[in-house]
């Protein structure tokens, strides 16, 4: 299991880290369009949001990369697994009073579906 850096696929990486950007529009201004309140409206969550959408999908692509999975139904299931194991983080915080339970909800959610698409998208351009 190791991982080829050559090997990994820069094109879908790049095209991944847009795909959770636009997702994550997408899904927090659905859900979050009617919070207002004391929400910090500087650039820098912004700025750290994008770069952290391309962090994911490169770990995704060598996650799919090294696990050796080829095709949709493989990345998918690597994906979700990903997802899954991050929402029982949240779980736990959840537990320990540190993420109320709306936020928790929204948070598995969006890791849920946005790691499970990486996955699926890194499965096909492997």
């Amino acid at each position: 299991m190791l991982i080829d850096w050559n090997g990994l696929n820069y094109i879908a990486i790049i095209i991944g880290g847009f795909l959770y950007m636009i997702y994550g529009a997408v899904y927090y201004s659905i859900l979050l369009s009617s919070k207002k309140g004391n929400q910090d409206s500087g650039p820098i969550k912004y700025v750290v949001s994008v770069i952290i959408a391309f962090i994911s999908s490169f770990f995704m692509a060598t996650i799919i990369q090294a696990s050796g999975s080829e095709g949709i139904v493989e990345g998918l299931t690597i994906g979700f697994m990903v997802g899954v194991i991050i929402s029982l983080v949240y779980l736990k915080n959840t537990l320990f009073g540190l993420v109320n339970k709306k936020s928790f909800i929204i948070a598995i959610g969006d890791h849920l579906i946005i790691f499970t698409l990486l996955g699926g998208l890194h499965g096909i351009m492997v």
